[in-house]
């Protein structure tokens, strides 16, 4: 065997295995069409560091590991198997003669979980890790600590056409290499859309507008299966015969994936309709053209609602180009983007490790010996966030994978040799023996999008979709196209068939399962999400962590009193349940029994203004029964605090002359932090209530049974007798001024104190007051004899020297009953219209 020399990464591969005699670990740069997906692991094969060892390769999708195992292995002029296989979910073909396995990135986190020293593994290649898949980055960062424990010698090569190299590199502290690729020039265009239409109707005109354009085949980008499916329907009314259109998705069978790699038969013209599967890996044969929509479908963990969705988003600018650059890899070609190009796309795809739910990394950490406790010493690239990760861990213990000291159970490892999600492990673990055929649809279903079509995809009834499967089993097909997609059926009892073997079950279910079956079975998944109606709206649900969430008004659940919600979109008020199965509470209180609490609960009533108390019986946070008790004293203090706490320090009924108090002493302790007063700003006094306020509060079980005199006398418990004397004597209230009278100081935090008097009450006075052991001048608000502002100034001196002049002439006409003398430095100060004995 030998490789192919036309492949451009060909001249590099004596260099990369150089590279990896001489160091352990390489990044490789290499844009599509390099020939690294396939090349790389067989100019490796027979070198002597391997040993005759395995190479492992990851393929972030099982689409594109089985064509690169097939590429290989016809290279090798093989059978599948032989010395190249690949291992998937629920299929592999390997043999003890396979020394290159290609597996998607779930398979090497069991094969390192089962065996930590990697035994008969030399090499192991991470491909396009650019995705940034959440088990991509697990893998990757559990074989380099394999790696720097256990197996130095071990090899691992990070490749990728996308890669920040630089970074990858550095994380890795390992050599770069980077390959030419085999392009041709690709013109890119951004078509308009039209008023009103849709990305599918913009799709199928820009196709029709590529097939006119450009020699070859076509390929179209898609979100999903659901938006090829439609613009499928619009263009096979419009095309030509001898144009043949293909859809490439994750949910098509073997066959149907390898007729979408295949090329097109002598004479016909192919339009490729496709997910991001396409973006890399795969090899598409004869396009020219590329139209982009520049969406694609990616989870979203939403912690609010703790549910995750897939979610159409933008891609960013490296899927872009890589999408683009699939129109240029036999001819010169076009790329069509559905976007405008003022449009900024995001430089790099976010690694899904910032933006999963993490359960099963949880687990898989626990399995590894990484709890909360011990610390997350994994070499990450990306860490996982930590309060994702403890909300996992939660979970993981409400489920039974987790000890509360965050060890792994029994159950735990029992889940991951599963391979399920940990919540749906736990279903399928928890089931009677002979429910377990059913519980094998029900991961099929919950893992794949809903089957149902046209009015049946409204239901929000679960039960509806596995109804829709067992008749199509059952072969009655009539009732499966009224209702289902019979393509999306048979994709769902393969992934059945494959839970029933890794469950040992050797039938399938049929029939109509019990009324409760369903959910009862799928509650173990979601104990977290039982919903009990409300007595007084039947749209209207409690969840059990005390949200609320409703049923749509054409629901098909109606009536029913407890529910799980198996899907809820998240809204700020009542969250929509957008799928959900009937349970039965009695095997909550079988299951759950510690779930079930009866306890004395206390509420704040804004309308009372008061605390009320309650004998509670509860399931979680849902209230099953509820009974007015009295209010004990020692339950008062606590709910009255906190309703403080909730309002606001101003909810409390603070009179001006504490207002006032405060003001001063918090000015005092920022202008002479030396006297060491204490903070009684709104934080530091909420923080501190139980020391002064709480007191004051005793036995009082109505907030406004709190007297505003009460109130200021427990704020003066916060300060000694010299902390009042420095009050007084540093910040008075008042000062006198030279007409004898006594004028009030008006405090504000962070502004010097203002004083408010008469212009001719300070006659006779040179410089401006000042507080604070004179560090701080206080602002006059000069005022004309009927209390109008004149000036505001902090320079006494000043004004009478410059301004007094010409305010004099202004105001000694309107106001002539008053004095206005040449020298207000001798004047007799006064607050009378004329001084006395004139």
């Amino acid at each position: 065997m030998s490789t192919s020399p036309s492949f451009p990464i060909t001249p590099l591969l004596p260099e990369i295995a150089a590279s990896l005699a001489a160091h352990p670990r390489l990044v490789l740069e290499a844009p599509p069409g390099a020939g690294k997906t396939t090349q790389v692991p067989l100019a490796l094969l027979n070198e002597p560091w391997l040993a005759g060892s395995k190479i492992l390769m990851l393929e972030p999708r099982r689409i594109a590991a089985r064509a690169a195992a097939q590429f290989m292995a016809k290279q090798m002029g093989e059978e599948v198997g032989q010395t190249v296989g690949y291992r998937i979910r629920f299929e592999a073909k390997v043999s003890a003669a396979t020394r290159i396995e290609v597996v998607t990135e779930g398979i090497l986190t069991r094969l390192i979980q089962d065996d930590p020293e990697l035994t008969g593994i030399g090499a192991i290649l991470f491909d396009e890790f650019h995705e940034r898949h959440l088990a991509g980055d697990l893998g990757a960062a559990l074989a380099l600590d394999v790696q720097g424990t256990l197996r130095p010698e071990l090899r691992i090569v990070v490749m990728s056409a996308t890669l920040d190299g630089e970074r990858i590199a550095q994380w890795l502290d390992a050599p770069r290499i980077s390959s030419p690729g085999r392009s041709f020039p690709v013109r890119v265009e951004y078509p308009a859309a039209r008023t009103q239409e849709t990305t599918e109707h913009q799709l199928a005109r820009i196709v029709r507008q590529a097939l006119e354009e450009n020699e070859g085949d076509v390929l179209a980008f898609l979100p999903g299966r659901r938006e090829i499916a439609r613009t499928q329907a619009t263009l096979e009314s419009s095309l030509d015969e001898n144009i043949a259109i293909v859809a490439l998705h994750g949910e098509l069978s073997m066959a149907e994936q390898q007729a979408a790699l295949s090329p097109a038969e002598h004479g016909t013209r192919r339009v490729v309709l496709a997910t991001n599967v396409a973006e890399s890996s795969v090899t598409l044969p004869g396009i020219r053209a590329v139209v982009d929509s520049g969406l694609a479908r990616e989870p979203r963990f939403d912690p609010n609602s703790g549910f995750t969705r897939l979610e159409t988003v933008n891609i960013s600018q490296a899927s872009a180009d890589q999408r683009a650059g699939r129109a240029g890899r036999v001819a010169e070609g076009t790329a069509y983007r559905l976007w405008p190009q003022s449009k900024r796309l995001d430089v790099s795809r976010t690694a899904e490790i910032a933006q999963a739910e993490l359960s099963g990394l949880a687990l898989e950490l626990a399995a590894w010996g990484i709890t909360a406790e011990s610390g997350n010493h994994l070499p990450w690239l990306d860490a996982p966030p930590a309060g994702a990760l403890a909300q996992a861990r939660e979970l993981l213990v409400q489920l039974g994978a987790l000890a509360v000291d965050g060890r792994i159970t029994a159950l735990g490892r029992e889940m991951l040799e599963l391979g399920a999600t940990p919540r749906l492990g736990a279903a399928a673990l928890r089931a009677e023996p002979e429910l377990r055929s059913l519980v094998a649809d029900l991961l099929a279903l919950m893992e794949a999008r809903s089957p149902l079509r046209g009015e049946q995809a409204r239901s929000d009834d679960f039960r509806a979709r596995v109804s829709a499967l067992h008749v199509w089993r059952d072969r009655h097909t009539a009732g499966a196209r009224g209702g289902a997609d019979a393509g999306a059926l048979a994709a769902i009892e393969q992934a059945s068939k494959g839970w029933r073997r890794r469950l040992d079950m050797r039938s399938a279910a049929t029939g109509v399962p019990d009324s409760h079956a369903v959910g009862d079975l799928l509650l173990h998944a979601f104990p977290d999400r039982v919903a009990r109606r409300d007595d007084s709206n039947p749209l209207r649900y409690t969840l059990a962590n005390g949200r609320g969430a409703r049923l749509h008004e054409n629901t098909a659940l109606l009536g029913e009193p407890w529910l799980v919600a198996l899907d809820v979109r998240f809204e700020a008020r009542d969250s929509l349940i957008l799928a959900a199965a009937p349970i039965d509470p009695r095997v909550l209180e079988r299951d759950y029994p510690a779930q079930f609490k009866r306890e004395r609960a206390l509420r704040w009533n804004d309308e009372r203004n008061a605390v009320e108390a309650f004998d509670e019986h509860r399931y979680a946070n849902i209230v099953l029964e509820r009974r007015s008790v009295p209010v004990k004293p020692e339950d008062a203090l606590p709910a009255l605090l906190a309703a403080v706490r909730a309002k606001g320090i101003d909810a409390l009924p603070w009179s001006e002359n504490a207002r006032r108090l405060r003001a001063r002493m918090q000015a005092l302790r920022g202008w002479m932090p030396e006297l060491g007063l204490p903070d009684i700003s709104d934080a530091a006094l909420l923080d501190s209530m139980e020391q002064w306020l709480a007191p004051y509060l005793d036995g009082k079980r109505r907030l406004d049974a709190l007297s505003a005199e009460e109130l200021s006398q427990a704020l003066g418990t916060l300060f000694d007798y010299e902390q009042r004397r420095q009050l007084d004597a540093n910040v008075p209230e008042s000062l006198t001024v030279p007409s004898g009278m006594t004028r009030r100081l008006e405090y504000a935090e962070g502004e010097a104190p203002v004083l408010a008097v008469k212009l001719q009450e300070l006659f006779g006075l040179a410089d401006t007051p000042r507080v604070a052991n004179g560090r701080i001048p206080v602002t006059l608000h000069l005022l004309s004899p009927a209390g109008r502002p004149i000036q505001v100034t902090q320079d006494l001196k000043g004004f009478w020297e410059r301004t007094y002049p010409e305010v004099k002439k202004e105001l000694k006409g309107r106001y002539p009953r008053h004095p206005w003398p040449d020298d207000p430095w001798t004047a007799v100060p006064t607050h009378r219209a004329k001084p006395r004995g004139t």
